[in-house]
C-alpha cells in the first residue's frame, strides 16, 4: 500500500539520529516532506479535531453527521479525536487513518486526564494544597501511565488558570489564587505527564490551558467575559503558561472568554504575539470545545466563513468540535482571502508533535492490550494517589486536640451522607473512572478495629443522583434523618462530620452564588453540635467555602477536599495519626461570599487602614475585611517555631544573588512536616505591587524538637516584574521579606536594591 512504503520511508530517514539537534533536524525534514504532498484539504484535516462518534470497533455510522465524519476520517480529513479510549477503540480508529487514507498521517487522541484516568488523585486545587512539587509530579506520572495504556497519547491538562474567585467552578480544576505556586505546579504537572522522553510509551503530550484569563471571569460565572488590566494579565495571569512553556509542554488550548474585547480564540497578541513570537512556543494550539464558532455569538465575526479567517490569522490551529476549519478553510485559501503558509504553519506544529510522540514510527504504540490489562488499576497506582491525597489534606483547626483520635476505647459517631459516598469523593473530571469506586471515609475509619464506630447519614445533599451533564438538584428540606444522627451524636465521645458539596457541584457550568454548606447540612452541624460539640468537621469540597459559623464553635476542622479513588483511606489516616497533614491553603477562604474575589496578593491602596477610627477606609461595615483562612495556610499535629531570620546583609546591586535564611524548630512531639514560605513586598515602584509576594517555599520535615536552618535566594527572577507592555524589568528600591508558615508571616526583614 502506498502508506505503508510511506511510513516506511519516515522509519528509514529517522534511523541514525543520535542527538536531540539531529532528531530535530530530521523531524523538520520529515515534515517537509510530508506538506509537499498534501493538498489543501488533507492540511485543513489535520487541523480539524472530531469527537469520538461511535462505536469503532462496530459497524460504521450510516446517516447524519456520524457518517459525515467517518468519510471525513477515511480521506484523512480529521487530524485528532477526542474521547475515543481503550486500545481496541484505538487501534480501530487509528487504522483507518493509517491504512486506508492516502497519506496515513496517524492521529493524535486527546482526552480530559485531568487527575487522573481510572485511578483517581485529589482534584487539583487539592493537590497544589499539597505544596509538594515531587508529589504532583509523580500523580501525573501516574496518570499518564494508565492513559498511554488505554490507547491516549494526549491529555486536556494542566489547567493552569489563576483564579481569585471561589464561586467559579473550575477552581478545583487549578492550582489556586497564586501566580508564583501556580508556575510550579504547572512546569511539576506538564513533567510528570510528559517525562523526559516524550516518544516513551507510558508519557502523553499535555496542554496547558485556558489561554488566557479564564480563572478571571466576572463574577465567577462560567464562560463570562473578563476585564482586568495589562499589569494582572502579565504578572497574575501569564506567569503560569510561561512555565509550561519553558517546561516544554507541547500545547495550549485557549479559553472561551473575551479579553479586552477580542474573545481569546481569535486573539494573535495572546497567540501570535506573546505565545508563539515572545516565548517561541513551537507547539501547537487547539481551540476550546465549539469556540470558533462562539466568535459569531460574542459579536466578533458575522459567519463561520469570518471566524475562520480571524482564528487561523490569530494563531488558532486546531479546531475541537466546531467544524468551521474543515468547512471554511480550504476555499478561503482557494479565494486568496488567506494566504496557504498559515495552515502550514499550523499542520507543520501539529505534524511536529506527532513526530515527538513517535507515532509515524509506530502509529499502534499505545495500542497494547497486555500493557493496558497490567496497568489500569495496578496497586502501585493505588499506592500513589494515597500518598498525593494525605499529602493534600489541610487541618484548619484543632482546639482541645481533639485530633489525631484515640486508636480504642472511644465511641466515634460518624455523621453526614459524604462519609458514607463511594462516588462523590472522585470528584468532577473523572469521566474515565467508574462510579462508585472511590474508598469511602466510613470504609477507611472501619480499618481501624478499637473504637466503637457508628454512622449515621443525618441528610442527603443532593436529592438524586448527581451526573455531569445535569445540574445536581439539592435537599433543602428532607431532614428525616436528623433524629437517628442525633441519637448516636449523645451517645459517642467524638462525633466525625463529613459535610460539603456533591461532586458534581464543581467543575466546568459549576458556578455558585453561595459559599455555605449546601442545603440542610448547616443545620445539622448546628443540631449536632447541641447535643455533642466534640465534633471534628471534615470538609469534602471542590472550592473555598464560606464556614464562618463553623469556625466559631466547632473544636476540628479537616480540609479534605475532594481526594479521588484513595480518598477515606487517606482522612482516616490522617484522623488517626498515622499520617500528621502537611498541607497549606492554595487559596484564601473568605468569611462570606460578599468578600469574593478576595486573595493574599492584594494591592495596598491610597486608604489600606483604619487610622484614628476614620471611616472613610477600605473595610466593610459588617463583617472584617481579612480572609477566614489566609493563603498558605494548615496546622499540624505538632507546632513549629520561626526564628533568626537574616540577609547577608541590607544593600545589594541588581544582579546580586540575595541569600534569605530562617531557623526553624519543631516545638511539639511529634515528628511533621511544615511548608517554609518566603515573600516579598516591593515598597515604591513604578507600577505598584502587591502587599505580599510568595516568592519561594521549601517543603521541611523535622522530628519532634529538631531544628533546621532554611535558605533562600532572591534575584532577577524573584525580584522583578513585567511592565504594562509585558517587558520584564528589575527596579532599583527599598524591599521587605517574609518569611513564616502562611501567608501572614510573622517575621520581616529589609534590604535596599541599588
Amino acid at each position: 500500500m502506498k502508506n505503508t512504503l510511506l511510513l516506511t520511508v519516515y522509519i528509514l530517514l529517522f534511523v541514525g539520529c543520535q542527538t536531540t539537534k539531529s532528531q530535530n533536524q530530521e523531524i523538520e525534514q520529515r515534515i517537509d516532506m510530508l506538506l509537499k504532498q498534501m493538498t489543501i484539504e488533507e492540511k485543513v484535516g489535520q487541523m480539524n479535531q472530531y469527537n469520538g462518534f461511535w462505536n469503532v470497533t462496530g459497524p460504521a455510522p450510516e446517516g447524519g453527521s456520524a457518517e459525515k465524519k467517518y468519510e471525513h476520517l477515511r480521506k484523512g480529513w480529521v487530524g485528532s479525536m477526542l474521547s475515543v479510549r481503550g486500545v481496541k477503540e484505538v487501534r480501530a480508529v487509528q487504522k483507518i487513518a493509517v491504512e486506508e487514507t492516502r497519506l496515513g498521517i496517524p492521529l493524535i487522541i486527546g482526552f480530559d486526564v485531568i487527575h487522573g484516568y481510572k485511578t483517581l488523585s485529589p482534584i487539583p486545587l487539592a493537590e497544589a494544597a499539597s505544596w509538594d512539587l515531587e508529589a504532583i509530579k509523580k500523580s501525573a506520572e501516574t496518570a499518564a501511565a494508565e492513559a498511554s495504556a488505554s490507547g491516549i497519547n494526549w491529555t486536556f491538562g494542566p489547567m493552569v488558570d489563576i483564579s481569585r474567585d471561589a464561586r467559579w467552578g473550575r477552581v478545583m480544576e487549578g492550582a489556586g489564587e497564586d501566580p508564583f505556586l501556580g508556575s510550579k505546579v504547572a512546569e511539576a504537572r506538564v513533567k510528570g505527564f510528559q517525562g523526559d522522553d516524550l516518544s516513551a510509551v507510558n508519557t502523553i503530550a499535555a496542554c496547558a490551558k485556558h489561554f488566557a484569563a479564564y480563572g478571571f471571569s466576572e463574577s465567577g460565572k462560567e464562560y463570562n467575559t473578563v476585564d482586568i488590566g495589562t499589569s494582572t494579565l502579565h504578572n497574575i495571569v501569564l506567569p503560569p503558561f510561561k512555565a509550561a512553556v519553558d517546561a516544554g509542554v507541547k500545547t495550549l488550548m485557549n479559553s472561551f472568554n473575551e479579553i479586552n474585547g477580542i474573545p481569546s480564540t481569535g486573539s494573535s497578541y495572546l497567540q501570535r504575539d506573546i505565545l508563539k513570537d515572545a516565548w517561541h512556543f513551537d507547539g501547537f494550539v487547539v481551540s476550546d470545545w465549539g469556540s470558533l464558532n462562539e466568535m459569531i455569538t460574542w459579536g466578533y465575526a458575522k459567519d463561520t466563513r469570518e471566524a475562520a479567517k480571524i482564528t487561523v490569522t490569530a494563531g488558532s490551529d486546531m479546531d475541537m468540535e466546531g467544524y468551521v476549519y474543515i468547512e471554511e478553510l480550504a476555499q478561503l485559501v482557494k479565494d486568496g482571502v488567506i494566504k496557504e503558509y498559515l495552515l502550514d504553519d499550523a499542520v507543520r506544529r501539529i505534524l511536529r508533535v506527532k513526530f515527538e510522540l513517535g507515532l509515524f514510527d509506530n502509529p499502534y504504540k499505545y495500542c497494547d492490550e497486555a500493557r493496558e490489562k497490567e496497568t489500569i488499576g495496578n496497586p502501585k497506582n493505588h499506592e500513589a494517589v494515597l500518598d498525593m491525597a494525605k499529602k493534600s489534606i489541610v487541618l484548619l483547626k484543632n482546639k482541645n486536640h481533639l485530633l489525631p483520635l484515640k486508636k480504642e476505647g472511644q465511641k466515634i459517631a460518624l455523621i453526614g451522607t459524604l462519609a458514607a459516598d463511594k462516588n462523590s469523593p472522585l470528584g468532577s473530571w473523572r469521566i474515565a473512572a467508574d462510579d462508585n469506586t472511590a474508598v469511602s471515609v466510613l470504609e477507611g475509619m472501619q480499618h481501624y478495629k478499637g473504637n466503637i464506630l457508628t454512622y449515621a447519614k443525618g441528610a442527603d445533599v443532593t436529592t438524586e443522583k448527581a451526573e455531569f451533564v445535569h445540574e445536581v438538584k439539592i435537599n433543602t428540606t428532607d431532614k428525616s434523618g436528623f433524629a437517628e444522627a442525633l441519637a448516636v451524636a449523645k451517645q459517642s465521645d467524638v462525633v466525625v462530620m463529613v459535610l460539603g458539596e456533591n461532586g458534581f457541584q464543581t467543575g466546568e457550568a459549576r458556578s455558585r452564588t453561595n459559599l455555605l454548606l449546601p442545603g440542610v447540612q448547616q443545620e445539622l452541624l448546628e443540631e449536632v453540635y447541641k447535643v455533642n460539640p466534640n465534633i471534628v468537621l471534615v470538609l469534602n469540597n471542590g472550592r473555598p467555602l464560606a464556614i464562618n459559623w463553623a469556625d466559631e464553635h466547632i473544636p476540628t476542622i479537616v480540609e479534605a477536599w475532594q481526594l479521588g479513588t484513595e480518598t477515606g483511606n487517606a482522612v482516616a489516616q490522617v484522623l488517626y495519626g498515622d499520617y500528621n497533614p502537611s498541607g497549606k491553603l492554595p487559596m484564601t477562604f473568605p468569611r462570606n461570599v460578599g468578600q469574593v474575589p478576595i486573595y493574599y496578593n492584594y494591592k495596598n491602596t491610597g486608604r489600606p487602614t483604619n487610622k484614628d477610627n476614620n471611616v472613610f477606609w477600605s473595610h466593610y461595615t459588617d463583617v472584617e475585611k481579612t480572609p477566614l483562612y489566609p493563603f498558605g495556610y494548615g496546622l499540624s499535629y505538632t507546632t513549629f517555631e520561626y526564628s533568626n531570620l537574616k540577609l547577608e546583609g541590607n544593600s545589594f546591586k541588581i544582579g546580586d544573588d540575595i541569600n534569605v535564611s530562617v531557623t526553624l524548630k519543631n516545638t511539639g512531639k511529634v515528628t511533621g512536616k511544615e511548608v517554609v514560605q518566603l515573600y516579598i513586598r516591593d515598597l515604591y515602584a513604578s507600577i505598584t505591587r502587591p502587599v505580599k509576594e510568595l516568592k519561594g517555599f521549601e517543603l521541611v520535615e523535622l522530628k519532634a524538637g529538631e531544628t533546621k536552618t532554611i535558605h533562600f535566594t532572591l534575584n532577577n527572577k524573584t525580584l522583578g516584574f513585567y511592565d504594562n507592555d509585558g517587558k520584564y524589568i528589575v527596579e532599583p528600591g527599598d524591599f521587605k521579606v517574609f518569611v513564616g508558615g502562611s501567608s501572614i508571616a510573622s517575621l520581616e526583614a529589609d534590604f535596599t536594591l541599588n
